[in-house]
């Protein structure tokens, strides 16, 4: 009798430690699930902003470079006067054409030369690189005014090359192209289609050519600060964003990508779990 009774009460112990370790398993699963998912939120913590709201910064004025494909818009209440400015006979130096709903726009540009300069009707060659599209216009439109040959000119400039290219971990790597001046990181990755589960959202490289040279970014995008404090939030014509890749993943099921860091944590836990049944049921 006392003997079955050690018995019952020994398998009841082993029974609860069993059931310990299950409830830890889960525990330990759930935790590490929780870690991972952590690393793919955007901009967290970023609901807290409205505590320290902080001034945009609007610096996003596109620096004409070499290369660059600039349409000039010479206008006035004289349009014989814009004539030999705005003639494409007389520009020939180059033409795109983009769709515009069921109509194609044409619009003539000037190729920056690798020295930085445009050759412009009337004026011959201009200094364009390094300045904005705001100061070039502005240098042009004052020039045509104090040579008395428009006195109410306007000028208006517009970067018709304005693309950037966005490589690895995304759904639709490729060459974006802009039709405005303002083009931020996290648009661009939203045009991308947005990072596969796989991509390594804490690294995200920039590289951009400015003062002839290329200089580099890094940016968190799991981090607001990282993100809209960072010289790159901001892109310019030309800039290359490369998103790497967490190379422990790569099995891609129905539902997604598994990860094989996950798969292998969970395989020791199991592997533990087994081990210390057999030991706790000897």
């Amino acid at each position: 009798m006392t003997c079955n009774l050690n018995r019952l009460l020994q398998n009841q112990i082993k029974m609860r430690n069993i059931y310990c370790i299950a409830i830890m398993t889960l525990v330990l699963l759930g935790a590490s699930s929780c870690a991972s998912n952590k690393k793919m939120i955007y901009l967290q913590g970023a609901e807290e902003l409205y505590k320290n709201p902080s001034e945009i910064n609007r610096n996003y004025n596109l620096v004409i470079q070499a290369d660059d494909q600039l349409a000039i818009y010479v206008n006035s209440s004289d349009k014989e006067l814009i004539q030999p400015f705005n003639n494409l006979t007389l520009i020939g130096q180059g033409e795109s054409v983009r769709q515009n709903g069921n109509n194609l726009d044409k619009t003539s540009y000037f190729v920056v030369n690798k020295d930085g300069y445009v050759d412009f009707p009337v004026f011959g060659r201009l200094k364009a690189a390094g300045k904005t599209v705001s100061e070039f216009s502005k240098e042009v439109q004052q020039r045509m005014i104090d040579e008395n040959l428009i006195t109410d000119a306007t000028v208006t400039t517009k970067i018709m090359s304005f693309k950037v290219t966005i490589l690895g971990d995304v759904k639709n790597p490729g060459t974006q192209t802009c039709s405005g001046e303002r083009l931020t990181l996290l648009e661009a990755i939203g045009r991308a289609g947005d990072l596969n589960n796989s991509a390594i959202r804490q690294s995200v490289l920039i590289v951009r050519e400015e003062n002839n040279e290329r200089v580099t970014y890094t940016v968190d995008l799991t981090s607001p600060e990282s993100v809209f404090n960072s010289p790159a939030y901001y892109l310019k014509q030309n800039d290359v964003i490369y998103v790497q890749s967490n190379r422990s993943v790569k099995i891609k099921g129905s539902s997604g990508y598994l990860y094989w860091s996950l798969f292998g944590t969970g395989v020791g836990l199991i592997t533990s779990i087994t081990s210390l049944v057999f030991a706790i049921t000897k």
